[in-house]
């Protein structure tokens, strides 16, 4: 799809590593008027640079594609401590939209997905979508390495609780996950 021209909206570009020879441009425009605290809460957080390095750790097929616990313990615990309060969701979560994961109510931090189907049945469960994929973007999100599945207890995929305490020591062990190799806000 073509980006909307909303003085509101800006863009990130990412350069994904899918592989280790494949990188790939992104865009994401984003819509503070969807989710003002969490679009406002992404751009922070891109242009902090955190992104930078922040590996595909939950990639479920048919449903989403999660990243955001960075490989640095201490810079995860820095920006996983500050919660924001949620938005009501304005804008369903359909394919090729990006959203905070959440663990409860208020509870958002730095972890987002990308909706790879419609998942509007999260749409009355506190996921409100501040970005969509641009253009043929899905495209390229859907070549984000799933194959490691489904965190423990329900899959063999990275465990959570381990990135966030070894970081990169522990990330080295997949090294087939797909990540962000940069983000910028471009517009």
């Amino acid at each position: 799809s073509r980006p909307v021209k909303l003085a509101s909206c800006w863009l990130v570009e990412f350069v994904l590593q899918l592989d280790e020879a494949t990188q790939v441009p992104l865009t994401l425009e984003c819509h503070p008027e969807w989710a003002p605290k969490g679009a406002a809460r992404f751009r922070e957080l891109v242009e902090s640079g955190y992104y930078n390095g922040c590996r595909f750790h939950r990639v479920v097929p048919n449903f989403m594609a999660q990243v955001g616990i960075c490989g640095d313990p201490v810079l995860y615990s820095q920006w996983a401590s500050k919660r924001i309060d949620d938005d009501a969701a304005k804008t369903s979560n359909a394919r090729g939209t990006v959203t905070f994961a959440t663990s409860g109510p208020n509870a958002r931090t730095c972890q987002v997905f990308f909706n790879l189907v419609d998942n509007s049945f999260l749409d009355d469960q506190g996921f409100s979508p501040f970005a969509r994929v641009l253009a043929d973007g899905m495209e390229v999100v859907d070549k984000i390495y799933g194959g490691y599945g489904e965190g423990a207890p329900k899959g063999r995929g990275p465990e959570q609780g381990r990135i966030k305490a070894e970081g990169d020591a522990y990330l080295a062990s997949l090294p087939k996950l797909s990540y962000i190799a940069s983000a910028k806000v471009v517009a």
